[in-house]
């Protein structure tokens, strides 16, 4: 595994897990997260709901990604099909959470960006990947 991807894996999927232990600190109460930091409609219980149904699809990601890096450093061969998972569910949540935001039309850099970084990140790691799986090792 390269190192732009070994970077891009690990970082992302530790900031979602950091979001993730985050929201759910912040949904008991435990801490106080500010209005300024969250997306439009945080507050509202469908919203709230459609943010929590990305936590299954988060850790789909996130887990696989993680492993893969590791996996890769003992080099096992298992990282490149955890490394496709990986990206392909990030690419997915981030395109959902776009077309969210854009049905709604609601362009906040502060979400809207990172999500359509999540659809595309992924693009530049994809093809190399796919054709050093498709080849025998």
């Amino acid at each position: 595994m390269n190192r732009p991807l070994v970077m891009a894996l690990a970082i992302t999927d530790t900031l979602f897990l950091t979001y993730w232990a985050l929201s759910a600190l912040a949904l008991i109460g435990a801490v106080h997260l500010p209005a300024a930091w969250m997306y439009e409609g945080y507050d509202q219980p469908q919203t709230v709901a459609w943010n929590w149904s990305f936590f299954p699809l988060d850790l789909a990601f996130s887990a696989p990604g993680l492993s893969a890096v590791q996996k890769a450093r003992h080099n096992d061969p298992m990282w490149r099909p955890l490394a496709l998972i990986s990206l392909v569910f990030t690419m997915t949540a981030g395109g959902m959470a776009v077309g969210y935001w854009t049905i709604l039309k609601q362009f906040d850099p502060s979400w809207y960006l990172p999500n359509l970084a999540l659809l595309i990140w992924p693009l530049f790691f994809l093809p190399k990947l796919l054709q050093d799986t498709a080849r025998p090792h």
